[in-house]
């Protein structure tokens, strides 16, 4: 498949429904686990993608949707870099996520959606971001184009995403932290191992940061640049419509 690969999938219905159903599982404790496991460094990788993006939120009228939203957190970081009264928008195709969401913002725009499938008219947002959900679609080049189809000549994707660190040292121990650590606290947390053996795993068969920013540039964007955060853990691409 051209997207994610949990195990057991077949294609890419199975593919994305098994994601559907195992982010619905953790979605209660998702929060928790995601600031222990990265040791809150997770905070920093959303406070850098809505520095590098804050010229787009600077704009008022700017149309600003984050895909696989999740529970909110970038939603949230991104809102408080917006003028006042600036929306962003929100969505996820998995309904208890968007449930923990809109209890953590307080409602907003929020809607359930297949990031593959968005229902908004071509050339319609100046900036759409994810943050570590798209390693989590079913077909990656399908979903490049689909953010490229809806965004705004010059409109901005951001993508924040887990990656492999290039040197091997460090690697080798981050690999064993999340093959070995990250699924025993991860799944003691949440009562979902299997979704925190899924991590590591769907991080390892990722694209890397150089074939993802090649994939961007296939599926229309002009100008992609990439950078690692974390001695690699994960990659920040940036690309212009």
């Amino acid at each position: 498949m051209k997207g994610t690969s949990p195990q057991g999938a077949r294609n890419e219905r199975e593919a994305a429904e098994w994601v559907r159903a195992m982010f619905g599982r953790v979605a209660h404790r998702y929060d928790l686990a995601n600031h222990l496991l990265s040791f809150n460094i997770d905070r920093y990788w959303r406070g850098h993608t809505v520095a590098r993006v804050r010229d787009v939120l600077a704009r008022p009228d700017a149309r600003v949707l984050d895909i696989c939203c999740g529970t909110g957190d970038l939603v949230r970081s991104l809102q408080r870099a917006r003028p006042a009264g600036a929306p962003v928008m929100g969505s996820d195709f998995c309904h208890p996520m968007l449930l923990a969401a809109r209890a953590k913002l307080g409602g907003g725009p929020l809607f359930e959606a297949d990031a593959l499938h968005l229902p908004l008219p071509d050339a319609s947002l100046d900036l759409i971001t994810v943050a570590f959900g798209f390693r989590n679609l079913a077909n990656y080049e399908a979903g490049l184009r689909e953010i490229r189809r809806v965004l705004r000549s010059a409109g901005i994707a951001a993508i924040l995403e887990f990656s492999q660190p290039p040197n091997p040292i460090f690697g080798a121990l981050y690999g064993f932290y999340s093959r070995r650590v990250l699924p025993l606290i991860g799944g003691a947390l949440s009562g979902s191992r299997d979704a925190y053996t899924y991590l590591p795993d769907s991080v390892r068969k990722f694209p890397g940061p150089e074939e993802l920013a090649q994939m961007m540039r296939t599926a229309g964007f002009g100008r992609v640049n990439f950078e690692r955060l974390t001695g690699g853990i994960v990659a920040l691409h940036i690309g212009s419509a």
